[in-house]
Formats: C-alpha cells, structure tokens, sequence
C-alpha cells in the first residue's frame, strides 16, 4: 500500500498574533511554527500505524511551502515519513490553488490512500481535502474519527451532526482526519536521526489558477477587563448582569 500525508505549517497556540502592510499581511516575526495538529497527530500518525500493520507500505509526506517549512517536514518524517515532496511555492492563501498542487502530486504518485487533517488551525478553511479528492477524481470522507483497512476495503467512523456514521470505501480514497483518529506521538532519537538523510524532494509548482486573494485581517476585539463585586452588594450585581451582561 502507498499512503500519502499533507501536511501544512501553522503557528504555534502560543503564539502572538500580529499583522502588518496596512493588516494585509500576517506577521510572522519571531514565530514559532509547528507542524498543523490535525495534520500530525490524527493523520500523520495514523497512517504510521498502518505502516506498523505492514512493513510494505510506503509512506510520503507532501508540503506546499518555502524552504522555511523545511524542519517541519523533518520532524514529520522522524516521526516516521519515509519520503517528503515540497512543493516549492509561498503562494498559500488561496485553497485550490494549493489543492492543485497537491493533487499533481497525488496524481502521479499512484497512492491507494491520501491523509489530510480536517483542517489548518491558522485558516480554519476544511476545503483542500475534498478538492484534492475532486481534482483526481476519488471518494472523498470527511471528519473521520476512526479508520480500519481489510485488503482494498476501508471502513471509516466520521462524525455528523448529532452522532457518528460508519462508511465502507474502495481504495484509493481521500479521508480527512480529526480527533480520535490516533494519539499523538513524538519522534524518538532514532528517528530523528534517520530523518536527517531521508529523502526531500523540492519539486515546483504547477500552473494553477487563483480564485481568492485576502484584502485585510483583523484581530477580534480586546476582552473588556473583569468587574470584582462586592458579595454584600447583590444588587449591583443583578443590575450588572441585566443591564450589561444581558444574561438574565
């Protein structure tokens, strides 16, 4: 079998969100980057453990970006990738136009199983997924929680509104992945020394069309600083809560 994981570069949790040229440009000065979590810990290290299943399975990690996204292709192929492709292009705001180099690479790859995280935690978009799936013409399912393989035969447990679904797909097949596909890993010694001589292939982008461009970001506003009441005053409390809060 021949799996292929997307993975993406996002901005640590912690770190401090700013923007710059008149708020059309996010800042990146002084961040952390780290591999997308949904991407690594439910895609990524699910598709390890069925290469632990079966040693013949090959395993490829697939990135669009610059060179700057270089170390976090190197900590996922210590986790246990065996072969990286970077797309070379800083090109990443609009999702078909990443889509559509993914799915050169998907494509020509002859993969029976393409991984992505539900979602970037940067852009919250939930779309490469089914466009990779659409762009080469494969099943796609969505919000997958869990996921077993027999033979050519996949059975996936996805979430939907109010409960879960089991579904049973053909390879090859796309599959977006979320909590409760795997539990986290993180790489040990031996494979982060491995992963110093795996191959990363940087190969150029394709000529996609751009369908969306960002005029502007925006910061959501400042949280209003908290009001210490008094347990005598009630009163003021209740008036606070009407009036203010809107909550009673």
């Amino acid at each position: 079998m021949k799996i292929l994981v997307c993975i993406s570069k996002t901005p640590d949790t912690t770190a401090k969100i700013a923007f710059k040229n008149g708020n059309s440009q996010f800042d990146d000065n002084g961040v952390q980057w780290i591999i997308n979590p949904y991407d690594e810990w439910y895609a990524l290290v699910r598709a390890i453990e069925l290469k632990e299943k079966d040693a013949s399975t090959v395993l490829h990690l697939v990135n669009v970006g610059g060179a700057d996204a270089d170390p976090i292709i190197r900590k996922a192929l210590a986790l246990g990738g065996d072969e990286a492709i970077r797309i070379n292009t800083t090109d990443l705001h609009d999702s078909f136009y990443v889509a559509s180099q993914i799915a050169e690479v998907a494509r020509n790859g002859g993969y029976d199983l393409i991984f992505t995280g539900k979602e970037t935690i940067d852009y919250n978009g939930s779309s490469i997924g089914g466009m990779v799936a659409e762009l080469v013409g494969l099943p796609y399912i969505s919000l997958a929680t869990h996921f077993e393989i027999s033979g050519a035969t996949a059975t996936v447990t996805r979430e939907i509104e109010g409960g879960e679904e089991v579904d049973e797909v053909s390879l090859p097949v796309v599959v977006s992945c979320q909590k409760g596909m795997a539990e986290a890993r993180i790489p040990n010694m031996r494979g982060i020394m491995s992963a110093r001589t795996k191959p990363l292939k940087v190969v150029e982008p394709i000529e996609a069309p751009v369908f969306t461009t960002i005029q502007n970001f925006e910061l959501p506003p400042p949280k209003a600083g908290v009001k210490l009441i008094n347990p005598d005053n009630l009163s003021e409390l209740v008036r606070l809560l009407h009036e203010e809060a809107k909550v009673i």
